[in-house]
């Protein structure tokens, strides 16, 4: 079988209709956009907000006779050149610029009249995507204390033989503020109060960080290998500690605050505004308690205002973008707005700082706050979006809603059964609502912003030319899981020339990094996996437990145990789906991934060999001890221990059966190599074996053009019986 035979098709078919972008009205009564649709033809719609009406901006063809009449040029009416439309509905006139020149419509009659200047020529007003309050004007953000200048300006903090010293801005005065900085405990970060009278400085003790070793053997200029060397945290290493120092400049006084050492990222300080106080956040290590922490600098004393403890995590390294802060503070109301999972959900809390209490619960109920979008102050409401409140959907798809501070006027601002995106008109009175799902095209909506309401249905995306040219949108499939109740989702692309008689090997697409989820959500006009597909395999992608975005319990299963990657969920599904299709053969069921899917593709044949037969494992952190102490550490936590080498594939290399092909680059700055590499000699010294691509220079990734071909080749070998052809002859 020659090599073309691996080479994949593109669909080719357009999609039509996907996407709305709406010239609104100054007046924002109306907007207009234009639908671009098969054969180049075009069509111009108008919507009326008042009226509640979508329709043709204008009868197409009478406005392409008269264009052609006045300008001397054919014109069709499916292909009008015509731009920089504006309504006036008043009048029922359109004006609009053709052929280099401007023109005015009376809607009734279609009669054209030419102008010398533009009429109402539109001004673009953008919509604003997601963001209601992108226009609007900043407020000054709250004091940030300088790291040398006095506010006043009449003092500059700076650093000497290890200690703090302050000198004067204008004259020679300077004053020694400590006296207890040493070379390995020196002082550092000074942070000025508002009133200039006050500072705090950290006094660190540097901690003890190792490095990592990567060398290019191939450098592009040829000669001696190179030797690239830099410092790279790990799971249980020393960390640098931060010691807070108080320094009051009138009284020259010097005061350690009981609050103790910070061994875990040196923190931001927030004074108030009298100079009394700081405020800082605290993550221990190990992520098992975040704080807010409140010292008064005159006593020395401090409190927690809060207090977060989780028998498991709290997550606090490497999540998914919010759109804000854990901790927002509400400065000219001295709350907070708090985002925790201490009731099971990742919900929004109101917390009266002056208490150190909360003083309600934003959101409640079994769904997942995913992304604030605007926190507006004055009205005292949140604008974000969250997943899960609907039952009958997946509960992985996004909507969006709007609350007040205190947890009343909840509002659903989206419908439908997809994954929602909005475009707010410019008066942030309306959204264009647009929602999909892989298995379904995009719809567009025009809803209130007020309720939520639906003003009128805008378009349905057109997929019919898509359709015709083969291509064929994934199954969403849903099983339970481990514990009998909570749904697993899935998807499944087939074959393009599938064929229900025969039986079909199968390829998962893994990754289970617990920081995210994975499985598609939102319509794709590209072949997914379609390098997969047209050789004769069938490909999903599942979210296991473990992974983020559902309930705190699901989220869990990752603690301590990313060995564990969700497969027990993962084996059930696969089940349940063969069981409705017989065509589905889990005889063959191979599976790969990279950076931490790296890992559990491994980790499927020595946790999980009796289910899958055939691995390819790129860049793979193999043993959590190996890669990165922030990501490591927030879900195998700290200290170190017995439960790190029960999830390592290194140490339980000598559990491997199944066929393995490991694949890492030598200049992976990303996950060591060494990982891979160590692996590799677990396996040697175990008398396993396993196949593997060392790529020079190559970084962290699946191992380029070669490491795609040899991951390919090598499922078709072990998982359809075909041999890989022979790519040495000559061309």
């Amino acid at each position: 079988m020659g090599v073309s035979c691996i080479l994949t098709d593109i669909a080719k078919g357009n999609v039509y209709k996907s996407r709305i972008n709406a010239q609104w009205s100054e007046d924002n009564t109306h907007f207009w956009y234009r639908n671009d649709l098969a054969k180049g033809h075009r069509e111009f719609v108008l919507v009326d907000m008042d009226k509640g009406m979508r329709r043709l901006a204008f009868d197409h063809k009478k406005l392409a006779d008269a264009l052609s009449k006045i300008s001397q040029n054919q014109v069709e009416a499916h292909k009008l050149p015509i731009d920089g439309l504006s309504f006036d509905l008043s009048n029922d006139t359109v004006s609009f610029r053709a052929f280099g020149r401007f023109f005015i419509c009376e809607l009734k009659t279609h009669v054209l009249t030419q102008l010398e200047k533009p009429k109402n020529v539109i001004k673009r007003r953008k919509s604003e995507t997601e963001d209601p309050n992108n226009n609007k004007e900043r407020k000054p953000r709250s004091y940030r204390p300088s790291r040398e200048m006095s506010p006043d300006g009449n003092w500059r903090a700076f650093i000497r033989d290890h200690n703090i010293f302050i000198r004067a801005t204008e004259g020679e005065e300077e004053i020694q503020l400590s006296k207890d900085g040493k070379d390995r405990n020196p002082y550092q970060d000074p942070y000025w109060a508002p009133n200039s009278k006050k500072l705090f400085a950290f006094r660190v003790q540097p901690g003890s960080i190792g490095d990592v070793h990567l060398v290019e053997s191939s450098p592009k200029g040829g000669g001696r290998a190179n030797l690239r060397t830099r410092r790279y945290p790990l799971p249980g290493d020393k960390f640098t500690t931060h010691e807070l120092n108080h320094f009051d400049v009138e009284k020259k006084t010097h005061t350690k605050p009981e609050v103790g050492i910070i061994d875990f990222r040196a923190p931001r300080l927030r004074w108030t505004q009298d100079g009394r106080h700081f405020r800082y956040q605290k993550i221990d290590r190990g992520h098992q308690r975040f704080r807010v922490i409140e010292v008064d600098t005159v006593t020395g004393k401090f409190r927690n205002i809060i207090d977060d403890v989780a028998k498991t995590f709290i997550w606090t390294e490497h999540p998914k973008d919010l759109g804000v802060p854990l901790v927002n503070w509400l400065d000219e109301t001295n709350e907070i707005i708090y985002l925790s999972e201490k009731d099971g959900w990742r919900h929004l809390y109101l917390i009266d700082v002056k208490a150190g209490k909360i003083k309600n619960q934003i959101t409640k109920g079994k769904f997942v706050v995913r992304y604030v979008d605007w926190i507006d102050k004055e009205k005292r409401q949140i604008w974000f979006r969250a997943s899960g409140l609907n039952e009958a959907q997946d509960p992985y798809l996004m909507h969006y809603y709007r609350v007040n501070f205190d947890g009343t006027g909840f509002t659903a601002l989206t419908q439908g059964n997809g994954w929602h995106n909005i475009t707010y008109s410019p008066d942030r009175k309306y959204i264009i609502d647009q929602y999909s799902r892989v298995d379904m095209e995009p719809v567009h909506n025009l809803r209130r912003v007020s309720d939520g309401s639906l003003v009128c249905e805008l378009e349905k995306a057109d997929i019919t030319e898509l359709e015709a040219s083969g291509w064929k949108a994934p199954e969403v499939f849903r099983a339970n899981g481990r514990d009998g109740k909570t749904g697993i989702w899935g998807i499944v692309a087939r074959p393009k020339d599938f064929d229900p008689k025969k039986k079909y090997p199968v390829i998962e697409d893994m990754y289970a990094g617990p920081h995210d989820s994975y499985v598609p959500k939102q319509f794709s006009a590209g072949r997914r996996f379609s390098s997969w597909t047209d050789m004769g395999f069938v490909v999903v992608k599942i979210d296991g437990m473990g992974t983020a975005n559902r309930s705190k319990a699901f989220h869990d299963v990752c603690w301590q145990n990313l060995k564990d990657a969700g497969f027990p969920d993962r084996i059930l599904w696969h089940k349940a789906y063969a069981e409705k299709n017989t065509w589905y053969d889990i005889s063959r069921v191979g599976i790969h991934g990279g950076s931490a899917g790296g890992q559990s593709s491994t980790g499927a044949l020595l946790f999980h060999p009796e289910f899958y037969k055939v691995a390819v494992s790129s860049c793979g952190c193999h043993d959590n001890r190996m890669d990165k102490a922030s990501w490591n550490e927030q879900w195998m936590g700290y200290p170190v221990g017995s439960h790190y080498s029960a999830s390592s594939n290194i140490d339980n290399a000598h559990r491997l059966r199944g066929r393995l092909l490991l694949i890492v680059g030598e200049l992976d700055t990303n996950v060591p190599p060494e990982s891979t590499l160590r692996l590799a000699d677990a396996l040697i010294k175990a008398n396993k074996d396993f196949d593997m691509i060392v790529v020079p220079g190559g970084g962290h990734g699946g191992g380029g053009r070669h490491g795609d071909r040899r991951r390919k080749d090598f499922f078709r070998k072990y998982l359809l019986g075909i041999e890989p052809p022979n790519y040495n002859l000559a061309n």
